[in-house]
């Protein structure tokens, strides 16, 4: 009632606006009347049923109105760092407020299936709320989903009630439910949600005194929210429960249990189905399925959090830091080995005893407090400053493979995708501020590289200066700028997006977000500036002649020849376990013959054949290669296809021929017979598929067409 009478109490400033479209387009509009669905219907009706959000950029001189800002529910200590990037989310239906850029967002985009999947979690709380008079804590879209935790007591949710719950979110989306944003104030906040604890606390803790913030009303819901949301139920055609899960108030083990259900949600029946299947090759390229099967690693309670490589597993696992390594030499970055354990002078320093204490490993030594290091930054921060550097130096390139440590919850281990113990291609680029463009390039080079070889398409995403960011606003606008320059260089005006207001409080980044061949997007590789660092560990460098007072800078009045550096954070594989874990699904566990653990097996025809077997098996091993000998009594056909099921990538038949003319026939896992070849012959073979990373093994070529292209036979 409250916020229906502020609404009719008038808008302030109705006035002619002009909203302009990202291919500059003008459209004429109403403040404080005219919405983004309005827009879009007056573009096409089937635009207007297709967009989830719009993404606003006002004008300089707009004022959004204070009483209808959100307020941000998530910890962020950090101060505020002025003005940013206008642009914010809008709910399609809520009026414009001034001039503005508008762009329309559908499913497709990230920031569309986000608010798509947050809206269809507000239905997934209203059913519990229905069903079992469920108490709501928080419900997010998170990557492939959605859920909610919800307070039930004792109960929980069997899986023969998963049906029920989508029946009646099904209700709900076909009576179309406008989502209703209600601006109120903490006062009539607290009064609402007098009945929930959890909102209460949640209301309680982050709407400031006097603030107002939004709940969202649809149907039989009324939740508290920021938003933005869909504009109404009916925009959902396929929903499902997927599973329920325990989980703790807060993440903490000592507070109230709560049901967490998951849900997936689309905006077209077709893509549930498609979704479904893509779901379906997915469990079975689980890579923990595929690791026990394979004989790759385990996990023991023992070390929870830990994984145990075993010898083919470990194999892997070096061949991918051995893959980054042969492109540090030609990149030239120096590799470093930094300690493990740190005295915590160290995390006070960098700023990690504030914020990232609770996700260390802290014990005490003689007295004083130390923790095993969750990053290796820090420590590279120490090897620059150990010496003292000019501006010769730059850009320094560490690299550094070191065993990382982070305490994460029991209950949010998941294979090798969230550890405790793992390393990281971890690289730091020490450089000065008119070299961060061709640093950056040089960033995204070897990202194509390395996801080019992996066959895994990616997308760019710039993140700019956020609301709480730290440093000199102008040394922000440069460094954007130099992002956005290298950017352009590398993928072309339009071959990447801004992702405004979302950087790190220390300096932007460059999101990279890769999709593997079941379609998911992952996030491995970044690229991060850094200008907090180098003043918390005063780095500093000898600067050229007169280079203190370029691009306004101030000189030091101490030390009026010197200047600090820029740090970018980069990492290619990022974590190698989770690498190694998005690769086993991305592949099959059909591992490419470069890194594959099994490159070849050696089969006998029979016993009086197994000599013959093991000195071609040595002399590909001496080689180079990971070559294995089945000389069990199984019959042959039987051997062959262990072979082919183990993912050996070749299956090498010897018998009497191959014997007198010293060659083997080849075979792949794919059953393809490529003939006899000679041993010699092979192993160079190998060779040339080791060093080309070929994504799969290719027939050889035919002789004719080896004599044509002048090659030798």
């Amino acid at each position: 009632r409250a916020a229906a009478a502020r609404a009719a109490a008038g808008a302030p400033g109705a006035k002619p606006i002009t909203v302009t479209l990202p291919d500059g387009n003008t459209k004429p509009g109403v403040a404080f009347e005219t919405t983004p669905l309005a827009i879009a219907a007056g573009i096409s009706k089937q635009l207007a049923g297709r967009v989830c959000v719009a993404r606003v950029t006002y004008a300089p001189d707009v004022k959004v109105d204070a009483a209808l800002q959100t307020v941000e529910f998530e910890d962020d200590d950090q101060a505020d760092g002025g003005d940013v990037d206008r642009a914010m989310l809008w709910d399609l239906a809520r009026p414009l407020e001034g001039d503005c850029g508008l762009e329309l967002l559908g499913f497709d985009t990230p920031e569309g299936k986000m608010v798509f999947w947050h809206s269809s979690a507000h239905l997934l709380g209203a059913a519990l709320e229905q069903k079992y008079g469920a108490k709501l804590s928080i419900g997010p879209p998170v990557e492939g989903g959605f859920y909610y935790d919800a307070y039930m007591g004792a109960d929980t949710i069997p899986d023969s009630e998963f049906k029920e719950l989508q029946q009646s979110v099904t209700k709900m989306c076909n009576a179309k439910h406008k989502f209703e944003r209600l601006a109120l104030t903490k006062a009539e906040l607290l009064e609402m949600f007098s009945y929930n604890p959890f909102k209460t606390a949640i209301i309680q803790n982050k709407v400031p005194d006097g603030a107002m913030t939004t709940a969202y009303r649809s149907g039989p819901i009324i939740d508290l929210c920021m938003g933005p949301h869909v504009p109404d139920s009916g925009r959902v055609k396929a929903f499902e429960v997927l599973r329920a899960s325990s989980a703790y108030w807060l993440g903490k083990a000592e507070n109230d249990s709560l049901q967490r259900v998951y849900g997936v949600a689309f905006p077209d029946k077709k893509e549930m189905t498609k979704w479904k299947k893509l779901m379906a090759e997915a469990a079975k390229r689980d890579h923990r399925k595929v690791g026990l099967q394979q004989k790759l690693f385990f996990f023991d309670p023992l070390s929870p959090g830990s994984a145990f490589f075993e010898p083919h597993g470990a194999r892997i696992y070096n061949g991918l830091v051995s893959f980054i390594r042969d492109q540090y030499w030609l990149r030239e970055y120096t590799e470093v080995v930094t300690p493990n354990v740190y005295n915590f002078d160290l995390w006070h320093t960098s700023g990690h005893a504030l914020h990232y204490k609770d996700d260390m490993f802290c014990f005490e030594v003689e007295g004083q407090e130390f923790g095993m290091k969750p990053m290796n930054c820090p420590g590279h921060c120490l090897m620059f400053k150990h010496d003292v550097r000019s501006w010769r130096d730059l850009p320094m390139r560490y690299a550094d493979f070191g065993v990382l440590h982070r305490n994460e919850l029991s209950g949010a281990l998941s294979g090798l995708t969230r550890v405790r113990r793992f390393q990281q291609d971890d690289g730091h680029i020490f450089c000065r501020d008119d070299q961060i463009e061709t640093e950056v390039k040089g960033a995204l080079d070897f990202m194509k590289y390395v996801y080019g070889v992996f066959g895994m398409s990616y997308k760019l995403e710039l993140s700019t200066r956020p609301a709480k960011a730290l440093g000199d606003p102008k040394l922000w606008v440069r460094a954007e700028a130099a992002l956005a320059s290298a950017m352009d260089d590398f993928a072309g005006k339009g071959g990447w997006r801004v992702n405004p207001g979302d950087g790190a409080f220390y300096g932007p980044k460059i999101d990279i977000k890769v999709m593997d061949a079941l379609e998911r997007v992952h996030q491995c590789a970044t690229i991060q500036l850094d200008f907090q660092l180098p003043i918390r560990f005063d780095l500093k460098y000898r600067a050229a002649d007169d280079a203190a007072t370029k691009d306004g800078d101030k000189k030091d009045e101490a030390a009026p020849d010197v200047k600090r550096p820029i740090i970018i954070h980069r990492a290619m594989l990022g974590s190698v376990e989770r690498m190694f874990a998005v690769l086993t699904e991305h592949w099959g566990g059909k591992w490419p013959f470069w890194i594959s653990p099994r490159q070849a097996l050696v089969v006998p025809v029979g016993p009086a054949h197994v000599d013959y077997a093991r000195r071609v098996r040595q002399e590909i091993r001496a080689a180079g290669f990971y070559v294995d000998c089945d000389d069990s009594g199984h019959t042959l056909p039987k051997k062959v296809r262990n072979g082919q099921l183990a993912q050996y990538n070749f299956i090498l038949v010897v018998g009497d021929a191959e014997a007198e003319a010293h060659a083997v026939s080849v075979r792949t896992r794919q059953n393809v017979v490529e003939g006899t070849m000679p041993v010699d012959e092979f192993i160079k073979r190998c060779v040339e598929l080791k060093t080309s990373k070929a994504q799969d093994p290719p027939p050889p070529e035919p002789p004719a067409a080896a004599e044509k292209n002048g090659k030798k036979k």
